[in-house]
């Protein structure tokens, strides 16, 4: 599917608070995880390992290219960054892509 330039502008405005949204989340698991029971060290490296591996997913960082935003935004609802309700903004061949794979 090829995507519309009003819908690539209006990927690129909402990722950034799309991805604030996601870490704001991710702070409050880390927050958990440091709280949690057993010892200092155990929640430390538990913690780093969590980081390392959230910090490859797009709801932290993503290289964007146009023919790449499908993808993106899949992932970004897979990880639970974003919900189907996040793109009412987006043309129906957008969500229809999207929801196709849902």
């Amino acid at each position: 599917m090829k995507v519309t330039k009003s819908d690539w502008k209006l990927f690129c405005i909402k990722l950034p608070d799309w991805q604030e949204a996601y870490m704001d989340r991710l702070n409050q698991e880390y927050i958990r995880i440091l709280n949690g029971e057993g010892n200092p060290s155990d929640r430390f490296w538990a913690l780093e390992k969590r980081i390392k591996e959230d910090k490859k997913k797009p709801g932290v960082q993503c290289r964007c290219e146009k023919e790449s935003m499908l993808y993106v935004i899949r992932s970004l609802m897979y990880d639970g960054a974003i919900t189907f309700e996040d793109l009412s903004d987006f043309s129906d061949s957008v969500r229809d892509a999207v929801s196709s794979d849902i």
